[in-house]
């Protein structure tokens, strides 16, 4: 128990002014985690963390909702000040996500896509039909 009293003490003290976001938008849910340099998470949060359930998870305002919770806690907790974003997926909330960035002063460095794309792989689904 006395371990888990300073780890935590020790995150607080811990001063992260440059780190990564990864942004992960899928159709259901947009996952926003706030790590370092090296990619060690730090803190995270998605958009039915924040609240929103069933079809609202995959909208924009739920992943702007989530990536401001991570950047509050990314600029109080660790002092973030500039973060390199990694986006992958193909959800409503990619931009939305990085937008909420400015309004806490966090200087967005570079955006890169890093959704993965196969080549060759498994067979895919059949086609849906409308």
């Amino acid at each position: 128990m006395a371990d888990s009293k300073t780890s935590t003490k020790k995150k607080q003290r811990r001063s992260v002014p440059s780190g990564q976001l990864h942004i992960q938008a899928t159709f259901n849910n947009t996952i926003v985690t706030f790590t370092d340099k090296k990619g060690n998470a730090l803190t995270a949060s998605s958009a039915g963390a924040t609240g929103f359930r069933g079809s609202k998870k995959g909208t924009a305002y739920a992943a702007q909702i989530a990536a401001e919770k991570v950047a509050e806690a990314a600029k109080s907790q660790f002092g973030a000040s500039s973060v390199d974003v990694f986006v992958k997926g193909v959800g409503l909330g990619r931009d939305a996500a990085i937008r909420a960035m400015g309004s806490h002063e966090i200087r967005v460095d570079s955006i890169k896509d890093v959704t993965g794309v196969p080549h060759g792989g498994c067979r895919p689904r059949k086609a849906r039909r409308a």
